[in-house]
């Protein structure tokens, strides 16, 4: 609890994925890739229930061998590949009410600290704010980025006067990382959305910041994990 809250983390996981087969309990840093997940949030000083969304029973099973709830099995028409993401949490929401605030873990985030699922939650509550989203700054600022017209021509992105020539000249733009997004439920159940114009962003570094997506993506992150 927080300030006398509750707090609830879901950790959505289906068993579909195109890109990486079996993305979500691969093996990464000689363990399933939800574990990590599993074991930040196990280590939050706030959070009261952690449980699983999911509709895959390998998934299900891991994840209970490592610790966490999983007290129902998601519905099919909920783990579709054009199923929201916010679907899940709203079914978790009504299947498990009671709770003042909720937590989403992506299972993709897996160098996300404990400290930054509870440094997001406290921005949050001591904000008295509705929602608070991680995010980081972007590799490449869109005010550097184009898309060309039907003739082939270069057309800025973002318009700008002039185009930096230094990056310390562009302002600072930061983009989601799907490490932690945390809502007030009631609002939550409202808005049907984390993203408003009331979320509030807690700052991570990029170094934490990986969302796994690709074969490369998850190479890359078992190699960092293996040098620590």
């Amino acid at each position: 609890m927080i300030e006398n809250k509750s707090v609830l983390a879901i950790i959505p996981a289906r068993g579909g994925s195109k890109e990486i087969p079996r993305k979500n309990i691969a093996a990464v840093g000689g363990k399933p890739l939800i574990v990590w997940t599993i074991e930040a949030a196990q280590k939050s000083k706030y959070i009261d229930r952690l449980i699983l969304s999911s509709d895959d029973d390998e998934i299900m099973t891991a994840a209970r061998k490592w610790g966490c709830e999983v007290p129902f099995k998601r519905p099919p028409e909920l783990a579709r590949d054009d199923t929201p993401g916010i679907e899940p949490v709203l079914h978790a929401l009504t299947s498990l009410p009671g709770y003042d605030y909720v937590v989403l873990l992506q299972p993709t985030s897996p160098l996300r600290s404990p400290e930054d699922i509870d440094g997001c939650i406290e921005l949050c509550v001591g904000h008295r704010a509705n929602a608070c989203v991680t995010v980081t700054e972007p590799d490449k600022s869109p005010y550097w980025m184009f898309y060309t017209d039907k003739q082939g021509f270069l057309q800025p992105v973002l318009p700008m006067d002039t185009i930096a020539s230094r990056r310390q000249d562009l302002p600072s733009v930061y983009a989601l990382n799907g490490a932690v997004y945390v809502a007030h439920t009631s609002w939550l159940l409202k808005k049907k959305s984390f993203l408003t114009a009331e979320t509030l962003a807690y700052k991570m570094p990029k170094k934490r910041s990986i969302d796994i997506d690709t074969e490369t993506d998850l190479l890359f992150v078992s190699f960092l994990l293996a040098q620590k």
